[in-house]
């Protein structure tokens, strides 16, 4: 299709943009498209599983977007309601406001500092976001829509409080989980009504609740369900929603959508804008999706443009993609489009429905799941101090769990660092700006005498910029970061295969060549790279002296001959064994480990399984200083047991010995090694002494 829609106020980007895909036939016009991430509740610090959910995935796809001149913001926030605020509160003591001030704060520290590129970063606290939340309400209330109805309550008499649901522990009625919520249970994903809860238990005072009587109003959402299920099928034909996020809402479809109270008895929160209201507020799973909208309309005072926020989200020509972690799927799939089509269907400023939900699995840490409280993971801002974000970025991204849950590993950390964007990556950029420099006085080498060797690697230079972005365009995140790491190298293949160090002497205007193009490739990987690692990139910009241009720019042809080059630097330093056995080594001492304030019940003990071992086998492994692979006999069941003793014990003291294991805990994964168990140790300060136990004992006897 020849030709392209004429588009005013365009930026240079967007000027290149056309032309280069217009002067090869394509219609072009300018895509508006609004991109949010989860807003993250600001009770706690993020990690390194959040970044992978909802907020490095979209971050790498709205920097692509901007670099290929689209009309885009990216909006997020910090979810400052609810009771997992309250009870973060409750256990320092302190006012709730004191909470969501610390950890938006941090958060927004964290994400500044990794690099994530918000058009704003806005707060559920802020008056904006209440008055946006309390219309709708208002709006569903004077339109008959919502409905009052009495319901009972788990209510602590020893508190004199109704309880949130986060306040009530007990067994899920539909699968057995024993530390399910009052409504809802986070194992098997089924709601129930609290009075089907088995066993309740009050996380306030440790008594048994008492159901009570009480009144709130409902959002009717099974009156949405046949159009919302339209909705779904509609977008997952149109724009391949992710077989996660489909089969999500299939089985809520199935278990049937009902009535959902959207107020709670609570201090904390939006108030309900009704005189006979007092004490409610509106429930955070309703107003926190609103909260999206109250930021840009946010963003819009901040510009001094208060229409702003309608060219995005009242537009229908607006393409909207919400990004989020699988944990909040029905939110933006089922809840939020009914509250969408609620106010569509009584106002004429329509709102627009999201286009697509790519919603990421799980990631884990070193084989599990991140645990605040057995301190199993790592916080974003505290590794920050520790390493760069770049080499996470790039880590991060290309093990993103777009399909399936996946693991973070400190080993592969320092290999993907090491071994990738150090020696790919960072090699081959060195190598061929020492090689200019020294032969060709800083300058961009003239492109001379073409070999076809030469024109292949010009030819995969042109087709990279549409290979990797169509890749992003549909949320192949993780493809695409492996993809540009190939065309690196493709690149130290050419340079090798080229032999630059031997047409130097014999035929400069061939060295000439080659190393033009190795700069044409240094270029476009800068380009490329720079949604997944931007600081990085711009460092690469700065050492070629030239500026970003249009992704669709990017031909092989950016750096004219006689361009003149800064001098290069290291762009990613070796990350040492030493560094990363330090962070290995601090959750072997952290796991498994109570403090000695912390109370426990002796239920909380039972749960603990110890036996008597006899360990057969015992070595060393390999780059860890603390850690001995042990082979243990338990009745007549052998396991492997990973010990962090290595400084202590040497493999052959501990042979024969009978010792206590900890039996039933979870295997783990230390240093590439399964441990199916965990020794008992004395830590007496000067070192680490085994419990042992006496030879008579036989082995599999239960320690009471």
């Amino acid at each position: 299709m020849p030709g392209f829609t004429p588009i005013l106020n365009l930026t240079f980007l967007e000027i290149s943009y056309i032309y280069n895909l217009s002067k090869n036939g394509y219609k072009v016009d300018k895509e508006k498209i609004l991109v949010t991430s989860a807003l993250p509740y600001a009770n706690g610090p993020i990690h390194l599983g959040h970044l992978s959910g909802a907020y490095l995935p979209a971050d790498i796809y709205v920097r692509y977007h901007r670099s290929k001149g689209s009309d885009i913001i990216y909006i997020c926030g910090s979810d400052e309601h609810g009771v997992p605020i309250t009870i973060t509160a409750d256990k320092e003591n302190v006012k709730p406001q004191e909470i969501i001030d610390r950890y938006h704060n941090i958060n927004k520290e964290a994400f500044n500092k990794f690099g994530m590129s918000f058009d704003i970063y806005s707060r559920t606290s802020l008056k904006t976001h209440h008055e946006n939340a309390q219309k709708f309400f208002k709006v569903f209330h004077d339109q008959d829509l919502l409905i009052e109805k009495k319901t009972f309550q788990f209510y602590d008499e020893k508190a004199k409080m109704f309880l949130p649901d986060r306040y009530v522990e007990g067994t899920c009625p539909k699968c057995g989980y024993e530390e399910a919520r009052s409504d809802e249970c986070e194992k098997c994903g089924s709601l129930y009504d609290p009075s089907e809860l088995k066993n309740p238990k009050s996380k306030v005072t440790g008594e048994t609740p008492k159901l009570k009587e009480t009144s709130h109003w409902y959002f009717p959402l099974g009156k949405f369900q046949e159009r919302i299920e339209k909705y779904v099928d509609q977008m997952h034909a149109e724009y391949k929603w992710k077989d996660n996020v489909l089969k999500y809402c299939k089985g809520w479809f199935k278990e049937g959508l009902g009535d959902r109270a959207i107020t709670r008895d609570l201090d904390w929160g939006v108030k309900v804008p009704l005189d006979n209201a007092e004490g409610k507020v509106i429930y955070v799973w309703f107003e926190a999706v609103l909260g999206y909208i109250s930021a840009t309309i946010e963003l819009s005072k901040q510009k001094g443009e208060p229409d702003f926020w309608r060219k995005y989200w009242q537009d229908q020509q607006t393409k909207y993609v919400a990004f989020i972690g699988k944990d909040n799927i029905v939110f933006h799939t089922i809840i939020f489009q009914a509250i969408l089509l609620a106010w569509n269907d009584v106002n004429d400023d329509k709102f627009i429905l999201p286009q697509n939900v790519p919603a990421n699995e799980f990631l884990n840490f070193e084989g599990k799941k991140f645990s605040k409280s057995r301190g199993w993971g790592i916080d974003v801002i505290d590794f920050l101090k520790l390493f760069p974000a770049d080499p996470l970025r790039y880590t991060l991204a290309a093990n993103l769990p777009e399909n399936k849950d996946t693991d973070f590993y400190w080993k592969e950390f320092q290999s993907k660092n090491n071994d990738e964007l150090a020696d790919i990556l960072g090699n081959f950029i060195n190598r061929t700006f020492t090689f200019v420099h020294k032969n060709f006085d800083a300058e961009v080498p003239k492109r001379e005498k073409l070999e076809q060797i030469d024109s292949e690697m010009l030819e995969l230079l042109k087709s990279y910029p549409k290979k990797v972005g169509d890749l992003i365009e549909n949320y192949k995140i993780k493809e695409a970061t492996l993809e540009i790491m190939n065309l690196a190298r493709a690149a130290n293949k050419y340079f090798n295969d080229s032999q630059p160090w031997k047409t130097i002497k014999n035929d400069k205007a061939v060295c000439a060549t080659t190393l033009n193009i190795c700069l044409q490739t240094i270029y476009s990987l800068a380009q490329l790279f720079s949604p997944v690692i931007p600081a990085s990139s711009d460092k690469i910009f700065k050492m070629l002296n030239a500026e970003p241009t249009n992704w669709y720019s990017v031909d092989g042809d950016n750096l004219k001959a006689g361009h003149k080059l800064n001098k290069a630097e290291i762009l990613f330093n070796k990350i040492e064994d030493e560094q990363i056995e330090k962070q290995i080594n601090k959750l072997g001492i952290v796991e498994g480990v109570v403090e000695a304030d912390e109370e426990i019940a002796i239920e909380d003990f039972a749960k603990i399984k110890l036996k008597v071992a006899e360990v057969v086998a015992a070595e060393n492994i390999k780059k860890s200083e603390k850690l001995l692979k042990l082979k243990v006999r338990i009745a007549e069941e052998e396991r492997q047991v990973i010990a962090g003793i290595a400084k202590d014990y040497k493999p052959e003291q501990l042979i024969g010995k009978k010792v206590i294991i900890v039996s039933n805990l979870k295997p783990a994964k230390l240093f590439g090694n399964e441990s199916q168990g965990m020794i008992l140790a004395a830590d007496y300060g000067d070192g680490v002494k085994v419990i042992e136990v006496d030879s008579s004992v036989p082995t599999g006897s239960k320690v009471k």
